[in-house]
Order: structure tokens, then sequence, then C-alpha cells
């Protein structure tokens, strides 16, 4: 939108929108990073993660703790490393592509963008009216129905446009505390439980493949920070620029990385003495049957709380996606208007669909290749030294500097999608044996066998891109950028 406020304080709305943020208006520092992505991953969903490492791939304990430690840190280390993109320029994500894909080719990675956050949103919110369901069939003795089930989803939903809807302050206020309450709780319950694994079992497993160990990464990388490294600069852009990058991306790897190692592996243990846990259609009913009665009410409420940590900064990147594809609204509004898709998205997976886990690892095999081919185009151009114009970035019409041929930049555009179509060639993506969503020509390859065809998307994305790119494309940017009140006019 074109109206801009320095109206970035704790409890009031966030009236900016994708412009980007003057020098004298940004605040913070690094260690806000580690908070923000702490707060993405104590969710729940890691265990499921780490249960199917074990039944779905064969590892022991061992080889599972070291695919969560290198598919977290590594991919989170990733998002950080992109997120100095919004250091530097100062809008979200998916505004600076504009400067790499063209105001026309940008719609594209815009697009599939939005549709990851809305994924993740529809599961995270999925999860939580179940965790909801089961607090008041605890604590209250209600029986699960129809409208129940709705009420859980729209509780859900409203405390999590409180929150989006307030936007960054408020964000980064709650990411810190709420992150600490409830990070606290999660591991109370996670000691117990640990008291429930079989030991036994656990430590007679055998060694899987390498294979196994080499795909179990690339999994845990793409359900994890590969599904966020198009929003790191969303929550970085209003940081000084003087902050050193190594400080973003280390903050961001230990921040993600320190809960999603203690989740996956503890799923692992889980899983590795019963294996139901990574078949559960409800994974909030598997583990609370795992725990003494009594600790059913702390567990449900570290769940609730734990999801709506990560769903929050989920719906604000979505916010900012939809303006970036050229809804005419305030950013609020356009919360709102993504808390509504996400709402129908979760009646879905709850009252229609019978399977959870399953269009769970669907979901993020299919959107993990376009998004990593976003990620090898612009970590190319990132690496190029881009500079950002404002002027450029808001100018959507034939006058920007970023319209490039009729609003593409062809190399990056053309570099994209090919390497969407290469790494869909290596990936398959089937909630069953009997139920295959979509399966490339190459699956049975041995890196499609150990579902690399994000890998292999970021490789070819980005070679690509080095190749076709041109030097002017990256630098050819005023000596001194447009004022702001130019660029949002």
């Amino acid at each position: 939108m074109t109206d801009s406020t320095s109206n970035d304080r704790v409890g009031t709305v966030e009236t900016r929108g994708i412009e980007p943020v003057p020098d004298s208006e940004r605040h913070g520092h690094a260690g806000q990073m580690f908070w923000t992505w702490f707060a993405a991953n104590i969710s729940l969903l890691g265990l499921p993660l780490g249960a199917s490492l074990v039944a779905f791939r064969g590892l022991n304990i061992w080889q599972a703790a070291l695919v969560a430690v290198a598919g977290s840190f590594g991919s989170f280390a990733l998002v950080g490393a992109l997120s100095l993109a919004g250091k530097k320029g100062g809008a979200p994500a998916l505004t600076l592509s504009r400067a790499t894909f063209g105001q026309r080719g940008n719609v594209g990675p815009t697009v599939v963008t939005w549709l990851s956050r809305v994924g993740w949103e529809t599961i995270t919110t999925t999860t939580a009216a179940y965790a909801l369901l089961a607090l008041l069939g605890v604590a209250f003795g209600v029986d699960q129905n129809n409208f129940l089930t709705i009420v859980c989803l729209l509780v859900f939903i409203a405390c999590t446009l409180l929150i989006s809807g307030l936007g960054h302050a408020t964000i980064m206020w709650i990411n810190k505390w709420a992150t600490v309450a409830f990070g606290v709780l999660n591991l109370i319950v996670m000691g117990f439980l640990v008291a429930t694994v079989d030991w036994t079992k656990v430590l007679d497993a055998p060694a899987g493949a390498t294979s196994g160990v080499i795909g179990g990464i690339g999994f845990i990388a793409a359900g994890t920070g590969i599904g966020w490294a198009n929003a790191g600069a969303d929550y970085a852009r209003y940081l000084p620029r003087s902050i050193p990058g190594g400080r973003l991306v280390t903050a961001s790897a230990f921040g993600a990385g320190i809960p999603l190692v203690l989740l996956i592996s503890l799923g692992s243990l889980l899983t590795a003495g019963d294996p139901t846990l990574a078949t559960a259609s409800d994974p909030v009913a598997a583990i609370n049957a795992m725990l003494p009665s009594w600790m059913a009410i702390p567990y449900l409420i570290a769940a609730f709380g734990g999801l709506l940590m990560s769903n929050h900064l989920s719906t604000y990147s979505a916010g900012l996606t939809m303006i970036t594809l050229g809804l005419k609204v305030p950013r609020a509004w356009a919360v709102c208007i993504d808390v509504v898709v996400m709402f129908l998205g979760g009646i879905y997976f709850m009252l229609i669909a019978g399977d959870f886990y399953g269009p769970f690892t669907t979901f993020l095999t299919l959107l993990a290749v376009p998004i990593s081919a976003w990620i090898g185009v612009i970590g190319v151009d990132m690496l190029r030294g881009r500079e950002y114009d404002p002027a450029g970035l808001m100018d959507t019409t034939r006058t920007s500097r970023y319209w490039y041929s009729g609003g593409f930049n062809l190399p990056a555009v053309t570099a994209w999608v090919a390497a969407i179509v290469c790494g869909l060639l290596f990936t398959s993506a089937a909630t069953s044996a009997d139920d295959v969503w979509f399966k490339g020509p190459l699956t049975d390859t041995w890196l499609g066998e150990n579902g690399l065809g994000w890998a292999i998307a970021i490789v070819v994305g980005a070679l690509l891109y080095a190749v076709l790119g041109r030097r002017a494309s990256v630098t050819d940017v005023p000596s001194s950028p447009a004022p702001l009140e130019e660029a949002v006019r």
C-alpha cells in the first residue's frame, strides 16, 4: 500500500505494507531472529517429522539425531542468509524478489509462496483445533462434534488474527516472552514423553542405509527451513543495515535448530518403540495417549501455544505476500482475508479429508521444488551484490526500473521454470502406494528415491541464472536511490 508510517510499537496496528523501511525507522538487533525462528518451531509438528525418519526411512536414533542436526541447522542457516536481503532492502522477501524476476515475472514465485504459507497455516490450524478439542474433552468431558470442531477452528484463528493483525512489533515481543513460557512447558511434556520410550527397542534398532540418512536430511530440510526460506526477509526488514550478516545467520540457525533437534529426535525415539505416531491421522491424540492422564491438560496447552507461535508468523507473511500480488487493501485487512482461506482449509482437513499426515508430507514434497528453484535464483542474485531501488520496487508499471522485457527478467524466470521442471523429474508425491499425486519419470533413480528433487531445483536454478543472468541487471540502480516518498507515491 502507499501509506507508510513509523508506527511499529507493541500493541498498535502496524500500518506499513510492503514498502521499504527507511533507515531512520530501522531498529532492533540480531537476537530477534533467534526468537522468531525458535517461536516458529516449538510446535509438535516436529514430532511426526522425526517419526517418519524411523518408520519410513529405517534410521536408528543416532542417525535420526544426526539428520535432525544437519537438516534443521543447515536449512535455517540458509533462511538466515536469505534474510540478509530484508536487512539490505528493507522490504518483504517477495517484494524484493521483484528486482530479480521483474514486476510480472515475480507473480509466479509469489503465488507459490502464498500457497506455501496458506498450506502451512491450514496444517497448523488443523492440528491446533485437534488440541483444543482434546483439551475440552479432558477438562469438561465434551464429546467432539462438527459444531465444536468449527468453534475450535475459529478460536485458534481469532488468536492468530489478533497477533498477526497487530503486526511486526507485537509479533517480535510475543515471540520472545510467549516462546519462553511455552518452551518451558514443552520441555516438561517432553520429559514425560521420554519416560515412555522403550529403550530396549531403541538401542537394539539396526542402523539404516546411508541413502536413508541423505534422504532424511533432505526431508527434514524441505519440511523445516526450506518452507520458511521465502519469509526470512519479512522479519529482518526493520533491522539496521549495520548489523553483521553473520549474526543473523547464526541467530536463525540456532533459534530454529535447538527446538527442532529436540522435537525431531524425540519423535524418532517414540517411534522406535511404537510406530503409530508416524501414521496417526490425529498426531495430537497419538501423543496424548502416550502421557499419564494428569499430564493431558499441560500437554494440550503447550501444543496449542506452540502451534499459535508458528501460525501467526506464517499468517503475517501471507498477508504481505497477498499485497505483493496486487491486493489493494491495508496490511491488516490482507491478514483477515488470509485467515478466511485458512478457516476453509481447516474445515476440509477436519471434516472432509480422511487423512492428516499423508496430505501433510505430500504438500511439503511438492511445494519444496518451486520454492527451492526460487532460492537458487535469489541466492545467485544476492551473491552478485544486488542493490534495491525503493521506487523501482513499488512501481509496478512500465516505468519501473524492474520492468525489464515486458515485465519479465527473462534469465531469472527461465532459470526458475527450468529448475522446477528438473526438480519435478526426480520428485514423487503420494499419500500412499495407491494414492499417487505426482510421480516424475526419474524418481526411480538414486536422487529420486532419496527425495532430492528440491536440492536439484536449487542447483539447476543457481547454475542457469549464473550463466544466463547479466551483471547489468543486478547493479543497474541509481547511485542515490529515490527517496521513500517517491517510492510509495
